[in-house]
């Protein structure tokens, strides 16, 4: 049942539809997306990038590109099986890039931190000791202060890791748990037992971390309604202080991109199922963030769970600097990154030419998108509308001059009129229903220009 007040149809409402499209166009997690890039001709040195920057409250990322296994739905910038010896040859490269930055930055001064993948804790745990040392020793990074975020799998989360991540003052660990049910987590092409699930739960609860972030994926091929709410229901025994509800996608290059079928139903199935977790998680006593996280009300907001949180960055006005092959960094006009793939053969030799390069090679931005005016602007709607909480009018009048409800009336009032987002005095929101189509509001502001050049990107 929906909440009160609300729409709950058992299809997908065909005003809504026949605007947009599928509700699942595309996860908007940032924007423009890599596909955009392309190689920068001049190459800028970094110092220049960041000259007359505000330096005072950045972002840390730093990438892992290793997994133990890949899942079928899985379209990350990840290898498998990679040897020690690579790893070993990765983090040295990885600190001669965390050399040539600071050098080129020596004023960085960073506000949050993360490390993502891949799977970091595909590294042992003396990797992951040296890879903190290259966060804090070389970046300058006080992750005993900041908040800092790292992903985890249930194959990888052992005393041991965890011991290292705790020491280091890591304050969020967030573990992509899928389902709970081992039939489900087969169909996507990862084979785990619920056992081992619930060890490496255990071990993130013995490590006392402050916060717990279960990532599961609703849309499995065969996953009814009581499957899915089993699987919510699982992950709420754990209290976790932050659960995420992902649509599965299936993307060319990956496992399931190569052998899958989409059903003529698949978007009535993932709202339907979106609906219900959604309402299992607010009768449970979780806030909705956005379409996919859910924080637990009691729970504290200083590892990054909310868009500022206490850590005082927000990604709107503050940049990332983004360390590894796979990891992305932006300034407020230039994002730039390395080349991007999916697929094994590709991703592996990016690795492979990411380990050779030269401290002299990570002084320069290689692979970008330059962000005119109107752009910013977008970026701005983009990733704060698609938040819960939605863009403030006077947040964005501060940062532009101008009132984001006249900069894009146009893109806007499609969307308003369907009921799926409100323009007031205040600023722009989606409503709960708007929130339920976040994946295909998102894609349809983008620029004509950006679409364009992700439309022409060759997946690889």
């Amino acid at each position: 049942m929906g909440s009160p007040g609300t729409t709950d149809p058992a299809s997908p409402p065909s005003a809504v539809a026949d605007l947009l499209g599928s509700p699942y166009a595309g996860y908007v997690y940032s924007y423009p997306h890599k596909t955009a890039y392309r190689p920068l001709d001049p190459e800028p040195a970094l110092s220049q990038v960041w000259r007359g920057r505000d330096l005072s409250a950045l972002f840390l990322y730093l990438h892992i590109p290793f997994c133990e296994m890949r899942c079928g739905f899985c379209n990350l910038f990840t290898r498998t099986g990679a040897p020690q010896e690579l790893v070993g040859r990765y983090l040295d490269a990885l600190e001669r890039q965390a050399r040539a930055v600071r050098e080129a930055i020596p004023d960085a001064r960073f506000a949050i931190a993360a490390v993502g993948g891949g799977t970091p804790t595909y590294l042992d745990a003396p990797e992951l000791e040296r890879l903190f040392d290259i966060a804090t020793e070389v970046m300058g990074a006080d992750l005993g202060a900041i908040a800092t975020s790292v992903e985890t799998s249930p194959a990888t989360a052992t005393p041991e890791r965890l011991k290292v991540l705790a020491a280091r003052g890591t304050t969020r660990v967030s573990i992509g748990v899928q389902s709970f049910d081992d039939a489900e987590a087969r169909a996507v092409g990862r084979p785990q037992r619920r056992a081992d699930v619930e060890a490496a739960l255990t071990a993130i609860r013995d490590a006392a971390l402050p916060i717990l972030n279960i990532d599961l994926i609703y849309g499995i091929d065969g996953q009814t309604r009581a499957d899915w709410l089993a699987s919510i229901d699982a992950a709420l025994a754990w209290e976790p202080e932050e659960l995420y509800l992902y649509p599965l996608y299936v993307r060319p290059l990956t496992g399931l991109g190569r052998r899958a079928v989409t059903r003529a139903d698949w978007d009535t199935d993932r709202l339907a199922l979106y609906r219900a977790g959604r309402d299992r998680l607010r009768e449970a006593g979780y806030e909705q963030v956005s379409m996919r996280m859910f924080r637990r009300a009691d729970a504290p907001t200083y590892a990054g769970g909310a868009v500022g949180g206490e850590s005082g960055y927000r990604c709107q006005r503050d940049g990332m600097i983004g360390l590894g092959c796979g990891a992305r960094s932006y300034t407020s006009d230039l994002h730039y990154s390395f080349e991007y793939a999916v697929g094994i053969g590709e991703v592996r030799a990016i690795i492979d030419d990411y380990v050779t390069l030269d401290q002299e090679a990570f002084t320069r931005a290689r692979v970008g998108y330059r962000l005119d005016a109107g752009e910013r602007r977008r970026r701005y709607l983009l990733t704060s509308l698609l938040q819960a909480d939605g863009l403030a009018a006077a947040d964005y009048r501060a940062a532009f001059g101008t009132d984001a409800a006249a900069d894009f009336a146009a893109e806007l009032a499609r969307p308003a009129r369907a009921g799926l987002l409100t323009v007031s005095e205040t600023g722009v929101r989606l409503t709960e229903e708007g929130l339920a189509w976040s994946d295909a509001i998102g894609p349809a502001l983008f620029s004509p220009e950006t679409a364009a050049l992700m439309h022409g990107y060759r997946p690889r």
